[in-house]
């Protein structure tokens, strides 16, 4: 055993093992809803033993045994016998390694990213059961009731046993369609940690990080998957970008404005370099043109030498592989930046009547950003005004509102 250590070392440690220690005990027991509360009790075991005991020699078993002790007494409702044995039974340092295989971890996060599950409990399960997350910071880290997300976490759980989901990897026929949920997944986890929805803070960094931590860990189960690398790409690249995104005062700074000093050269570096390769190796996906994109902007010594024509190329093309509401505005951005402010105006007039974009406050916030460029300070103003009524973000609204203030002021 290990001298004693740091609890954040302890934490990063016990976030990397969770899903191989519910792997081992699923494949073992079969009993995926009970598996995973054993080893959340186990989790929190060691969170509490590890920084004053040190970290046992053999960390996985140290965690296998004490699950299984939990899952075991669990099952014989014996609570007086395990408070008696904890103690004893976790110190033991000579287990056998368990053996976790690759297998056993991608069966687990594709059976959190289940079909038959929506994408809040795809989110709440997968953050739980892979990421190693307690309930409670799952609710601090999305803003809402801890009660809320055991719900969720326990209709998943019910879904999956409804379902007769079982522990091993999909048919090879579902795995693409499957991996495409993983993969969204952790795409909303980095998205709500990058750019909160609702709140008062502009970023939850502990979900942005924790996304790339899973999709570091998912490409390293499938390193030739090109959206994977994609996806990783697209997350390094995008959050290279976080220390220069807030004022001193917490306001939000645009991409424009941004001090490029301080983005992180070394993310913008790894990410570049992933999305060269797989773009170069690997069939093109949505994750590789959005990772393109991103590398366009990082790579800019200033935003006035933003390469715009190669950006609308790639929202061209990424509106066939991909459409979505967001990709519409964005490439409508690209166009205004290439082709003049009326041209983007133009798009944004036969875009907004799209259902999903009917009272989006982006949509507002574009066609203030066009209408500033467009030399309209009065009518830009009056848009800041629309979209900072409709966004559900504190910081957003207050960036929005300042904007409104100065475009009013240009135009007195």
């Amino acid at each position: 055993m290990t001298a004693p250590t740091g609890s954040v070392e302890v934490e990063g440690l016990l976030r990397d093992l969770a899903p191989q220690v519910l792997g081992i005990l699923v494949r073992r027991h079969t009993d995926f809803d009970a598996c995973e509360d054993a080893v959340q009790e186990a989790l929190l075991a060691a969170a509490s033993a590890w920084p004053e005991n040190g970290i046992p020699d053999n960390p996985p078993g140290w965690l296998v045994r004490v699950a299984s002790r939990r899952l075991i007494e669990h099952w014989r409702n014996d609570a007086a016998r395990r408070r008696r044995e904890d103690v004893a039974f976790a110190l033991d340092e000579h287990e056998v390694d368990p053996g976790p295989t690759a297998d056993d971890s991608l069966a687990l996060i594709y059976l959190c990213c289940h079909p038959a599950l929506t994408p809040p409990s795809q989110v709440a399960l997968t953050l739980r059961a892979v990421g190693g997350l307690t309930t409670a910071e799952i609710a601090r880290a999305f803003l809402v009731p801890e009660a809320t997300v055991a719900q969720r976490i326990s209709r998943a759980k019910q879904r999956i046993r409804e379902s007769g989901a079982e522990f091993r990897m999909p048919p090879a026929a579902e795995r693409e369609e499957r991996l495409g949920a993983v993969l969204n997944v952790l795409y909303l986890i980095f998205n709500e940690g990058y750019t909160a929805s609702s709140g008062p803070a502009l970023q939850r960094v502990e979900l942005s990080s924790e996304a790339i931590r899973l999709t570091r860990q998912l490409r390293s189960l499938l390193p030739g998957d090109g959206e994977v690398a994609g996806l990783l790409a697209l997350m390094l690249l995008t959050d290279a970008r976080r220390s220069a995104r807030l004022g001193p005062d917490g306001s939000l700074i645009p991409l424009a404005e941004q001090d490029r000093r301080l983005w992180d050269r070394g993310m913008i570096e790894e990410g570049t370099a992933l999305v060269s390769a797989t773009l170069a190796s690997a069939p093109v996906g949505a994750y590789q043109l959005q990772a393109a994109i991103a590398a366009v902007h990082d790579e800019a010594p200033s935003a006035g030498e933003t390469d715009w024509r190669q950006v609308l190329g790639l929202y061209e093309l990424l509106g066939k592989v991909a459409p979505g509401p967001m990709v519409t505005l964005n490439r409508i951005v690209a166009l205004a930046m290439v082709r003049g402010p009326r041209a983007g105006l133009a798009e944004l007039s036969r875009a907004e009547a799209e259902p999903a974009l009917v009272g989006h406050h982006r949509v507002e916030a574009v066609r203030a950003h066009l209408l500033e460029q467009a030399g309209e300070p009065e009518a830009a103003a009056a848009a800041y005004r629309r979209a900072a009524q409709l966004t559900l973000s504190i910081p957003e609204r207050r960036y929005l509102e300042a904007r409104a203030r100065a475009s009013t002021a240009r135009s007195g």
